[in-house]
């Protein structure tokens, strides 16, 4: 069954009271986004659904889409046919026949927003009812618990039947929990907790590290697919890349063994705090879960936090390894994550970091570094490119992951 158009049922946004106008304004703008390869789709957020007519657009590839936007609850893919009870009928006995097992319940909800339409909602449901009743051998009617549930709403301009229901991402649309910045490095933890900030309406721009020539090209193209992977949920994503090979060669110079990387990290945070407050951003996200590595300890987060009094968001705090990588599969970045190109994280890495690095000790161990100097020589040569859902960078780099295994 080809369908026509696609009816969304809110989130969590229809609770928002005087604000809902905004959420619905929002999630019908972040639609729009992640369907601009569609450009026959027609959008329109109303009050109590937001509907896209197709218009001739793939229906399955539409849907694939929507299911990943952020304040969407449910889809339910619909036909929409004229004003003629005969051609209702027969599509919504079309729509049983294709869903009906042996045995099995219906039910016809009938919702009127045309009041001069001939039928009232109980006649509809009931010429409806009463139709696939004659027509389906062995079909009974289940108001309560159906198996099948026929949706039938007449519009003002026509008459619209869903029987299929589709679960969404859920959460609140991007943009409408404010903008931050993350620190994307190339592995599982990040591009996970990008996912997480957007389910809760944040939009993002990526940070991205890269020391040339310890760390590759290739390396810098995959945070560029995680980005334009992770912005199928957001639409466009802006990407900053900032050099850091100065700034790691200096630290690796000048500062003791077990502090390399609690300073390197500590330089990331100014640098990423210092882009965020230049952009008008709120916050820094990254994706640090407690106890994981030696940077990530309780009092490694005291020293690494105490360069910035922006609010550093850990949206992984307190979970598990698998559960990680459980919702890495789930959003389609693992793959991706674990190819093995080495990010400005992994180089320079000491045999024994300091698990528990001392703030004092920390804040002196920095001072061997111009630290204004450095941040000012990485800020100055960021590049930011345009990161669109479902674009390629990783083609050239294909060949080469493939010699790796």
């Amino acid at each position: 069954m080809h369908y026509t158009e696609i009816m969304v049922r809110y989130g969590e946004l229809s609770t928002k009271g005087k604000n809902r106008k905004d959420f619905i304004r929002q999630l019908g703008r972040n639609v729009r986004a992640v369907l601009h390869r569609f450009p026959r789709v027609e959008v329109k957020a109303q009050r109590d659904r937001l509907h896209v007519a197709l218009n001739g657009e793939d229906d399955q590839k539409v849907i694939s889409i929507l299911q990943g936007v952020f304040g969407i609850e449910t889809l339910y893919p619909s036909i929409r046919v004229e004003k003629d009870m005969a051609v209702v009928k027969q599509t919504a006995l079309q729509m049983a026949k294709e869903q009906y097992h042996t045995g099995e319940t219906f039910k016809i909800n009938t919702r009127r927003q045309d009041k001069h339409f001939e039928y009232h909602t109980n006649q509809i449901n009931n010429i409806l009812g009463d139709y696939v009743l004659e027509n389906i051998d062995g079909i009974s009617v289940d108001v309560k618990h159906p198996d099948i549930a026929i949706r039938v709403e007449v519009r003002m301009n026509g008459v619209f039947l869903s029987s299929e229901t589709i679960h969404g991402a859920g959460g609140l649309p991007v943009g409408t929990g404010g903008r931050a910045t993350m620190m994307l490095s190339g592995g599982i933890d990040s591009p996970v907790a990008t996912y997480l900030a957007m389910k809760r309406g944040v939009k993002i721009d990526m940070i991205h590290f890269y020391s040339p020539p310890y760390t590759s090209e290739q390396a810098l193209n995959k945070a560029k697919q995680l980005t334009s992977v992770l912005a199928k949920y957001s639409g466009n994503i802006q990407f900053i890349q900032v050099p850091f090979t100065e700034i790691q060669e200096t630290i690796k110079e000048k500062v003791p063994e077990g502090y390399l990387m609690t300073i390197q990290r500590r330089m990331m945070l100014r640098i990423a705090a210092e882009i965020t407050k230049n952009r008008h951003c709120t916050g820094v996200f990254t994706g640090e879960a407690l106890g994981q590595v030696a940077s990530q300890t309780l009092e490694s987060m005291l020293a690494i936090n105490d360069v910035t009094n922006m609010p550093v968001l850990r949206p992984l705090v307190s979970m598990d390894k698998t559960e990680i990588i459980k919702i890495s599969k789930q959003i389609g970045t693992y793959d991706l994550s674990i190819m093995p190109f080495e990010d400005c994280c992994t180089i320079f890495t000491p045999p024994a970091p300091k698990t528990k690095p001392n703030l004092q000790r920390s804040r002196e161990f920095e001072n061997y570094i111009d630290v204004a100097d450095l941040m000012k020589k990485a800020i100055e040569h960021i590049q930011i490119t345009d990161i669109k859902p479902g674009e390629e960078f990783m083609n050239q780099d294909a060949d080469v992951f493939a010699e790796l295994l």
